[in-house]
């Protein structure tokens, strides 16, 4: 067997909830069944009872449409729905109402693309269709779905809205995965159209073969982040099997989250076996160019647009404003943040951006958080700048105030409970840069060859400060007296 060209090839399909529609796809439920009893939002149309008859919801469409005008799709402005049969306990009515780009069927709309920009080098993406369909119902089970003895049903997500986006498979890598899912969370973020930070909001099916051999399909990755785990897993495993000599089968998989592997399911099932036919409880749907042009002149600032303008308005580089406007909440506290002090310039719109992306963001994705679910207000971070430019504190003094700004104290309250001050008193630094010169010898004697050994003793006198001497200060002066003692030229 010939296992020297094992290039990868990856296509996603990506299922996102509509969260901020208010009810269901195609009957009135309440579409926030999070944190409810389970099974309370159901009705005889999303359970499947008899006689029951769907109702599109024309929001639903409205969303889609927003998508597909940012994605570049090709819309359809004619389609309709139909019925995907299977058997499963988390279909009541044994078939899921979607819909179909073949046997006359459209998706909603075709094509489109996402450009993503890794190690420097960009690439486009092209996507195959997006379309809308009706969420399961969730499965619960206790522990592992592998080792759980019984599964529990909740209908309260079934109905719900998905629109699926289905890329080619033109994805050469984990980490290019990894930045197509990150571009798309930005997309639908700014649009509107969902809150993908809710758990179980979006779900990933990820095809993944090695070329000229049979694929994979691992289902429903439960989050973006996970992606890229359960592809790296599945690549090894597949060439594993390759240096083992045994054959790959095209099966469907399931990612264990937990023990960060993936487990076969079933050998995976073909088109044929869903019997797709039209919906015939739906009428055709048509949306006319009137129904586009609005949706598009209602659209928000879009993420490439926002970046371009972040940079002509506070001087940031492409790379600084690309990461900005990534995460909107992010972008929005960038902007109310430099634009409530009159004062503020280039310098400070750099320092505010490398502060927000760096020491805090480190902090969210620490605490697996985002900026809303702090108290920290933009108003902080701007005191924590003048602070420091007013030499008030020092950047080390800075990066151990973090948790504390996170809980919504003010730099000046931080300071006065931490009694952290910026150190600046000539005499006393002078006392501790001798104490520091005469109990490291070996340091002071490197200092004849090495300038850099100086930085090993400033290093003893923030130590000794608890970080809260002035560097610029204490180098001065432990520089005056090592020429004195002529350690130093």
């Amino acid at each position: 067997m010939n296992n020297q060209n094992n290039d990868v090839i990856i296509g996603l399909e990506v299922h996102i909830q509509l969260t901020n529609l208010k009810t269901k796809l195609f009957c009135s439920c309440n579409n926030d069944y999070r944190g409810t009893e389970a099974n309370s939002h159901v009705c005889p149309i999303c359970i499947g009872l008899p006689g029951s008859l769907p109702v599109l919801n024309k929001k639903a469409i409205e969303f889609a449409t927003r998508l597909a005008i940012v994605l570049n799709c090709k819309i359809n402005q004619k389609f309709w729905f139909f019925r995907k049969q299977y058997f499963y306990v988390d279909l009541a009515k044994g078939f899921q109402i979607s819909q179909y780009n073949k046997a006359g069927g459209r998706a909603f709309a075709d094509e489109g693309k996402i450009t993503i920009k890794l190690n420097s080098h960009k690439k486009v993406i092209i996507l195959n269709r997006i379309h809308l369909e009706e969420d399961p119902a969730r499965l619960v089970h206790k522990g592992s779905i592998a080792t759980s003895p019984y599964t529990l049903v909740d209908y309260n997500r079934s109905g719900v809205c998905l629109i699926e986006i289905v890329t080619e498979p033109v994805i050469d890598s984990p980490e290019e995965a990894r930045e197509f899912l990150r571009q798309l969370k930005s997309i639908v973020q700014y649009t509107g159209i969902s809150s993908l930070d809710l758990e179980g909001s979006v779900r990933v099916d990820a095809n993944i073969s090695l070329r000229s051999h049979e694929r994979s399909e691992v289902k429903n990755i439960n989050s973006f982040r996970e992606v890229e785990r359960a592809l790296r897993h599945e690549i090894i495993r597949q060439k594993n099997l390759l240096k083992r000599g045994k054959k790959l089968i095209q099966e469907t998989r399931h990612w264990d989250d937990k023990r960060r592997i993936t487990i076969s399911l079933r050998t995976k099932e073909f088109e044929a076996d869903y019997r797709y036919f039209p919906e015939q409880d739906l009428v055709p749907i048509e949306i006319d160019d009137n129904f586009i042009q609005k949706v598009k002149d209602q659209l928000p600032e879009m993420p490439i647009e926002r970046s371009r303008r972040l940079q002509r308005d506070y001087n940031l580089s492409e790379f600084d404003s690309d990461n900005l406007v990534l995460d909107k909440d992010i972008a929005d506290f960038y902007e109310d943040g430099v634009n409530s002090d009159a004062s503020f310039g280039p310098n400070e719109y750099k320092q505010y951006c490398n502060w927000l992306m760096n020491d805090i963001s480190r902090w969210l994705n620490e605490q697996n958080k985002i900026i809303t679910d702090t108290k920290l207000h933009p108003h902080q971070i701007v005191d924590l700048i003048r602070y420091l430019n007013e030499g008030k504190i020092t950047t080390k003094i800075a990066k151990t105030i973090i948790d504390d700004m996170m809980e919504g104290f003010s730099i000046s309250e931080i300071l006065e409970k931490k009694d952290k001050k910026r150190i600046s008193d000539d005499n006393l630094l002078k006392k501790l840069s001798k104490e520091v010169i005469e109990e490291n010898p070996k340091i002071v004697n490197d200092c004849r060859d090495n300038p850099k050994a100086i930085e090993a003793l400033i290093g003893r006198i923030m130590v000794k400060t608890r970080g809260q001497a002035d560097p610029h200060i204490a180098r001065r002066i432990i520089l005056d007296l090592l020429k004195q003692f002529g350690k130093i030229k």
